[in-house]
């Protein structure tokens, strides 16, 4: 029998269960998905054939939702940029204390860039908005 049959063995197992975790993890966000939508609707509907102003109501419930997905969208950019410049900076002083003679520790620059880009552009679509 060959060596690397226990190797092998192990790998094609971690990965169909990698795959069907992953097919699992898909599924459920998107029916948990799929439902929020279905009651987000119904209540925009009961809000709107409740009373007679219910219209206006509904439209107001529905803006608020909208404005609120759009503050956790931008608050969600904004974290990822400041853990981009942390991931840069820290590569860059790492970088520096293994090779300091050689400029190995700009790389750090790359995800700090992408950092500042992701902030900025956090900003200007606060601003837009």
């Amino acid at each position: 029998m060959n060596n690397y049959y226990p190797l092998a063995l192990f790998l094609s197992v971690a990965a169909v269960a990698l795959f069907s975790f992953l097919s699992v993890a898909v599924w459920s966000a998107a029916r948990r998905q799929e439902r929020e939508t279905y009651y987000k609707t119904e209540t925009a509907k009961k809000i709107a054939e409740s009373q007679e102003p219910g219209a206006a109501l509904a439209l107001d419930y529905l803006r608020s939702e909208e404005k609120s997905v759009d503050t956790r969208l931008g608050n969600d950019i904004r974290l990822g940029g400041l853990v981009a410049i942390a991931v840069g900076i820290s590569l860059g002083v790492f970088f520096w204390a293994i090779v300091p003679e050689r400029g190995v520790y700009l790389l750090g620059l790359i995800p700090l860039s992408a950092g500042i880009a992701l902030i900025v552009y956090s900003s200007i679509r606060v601003v837009r908005n």
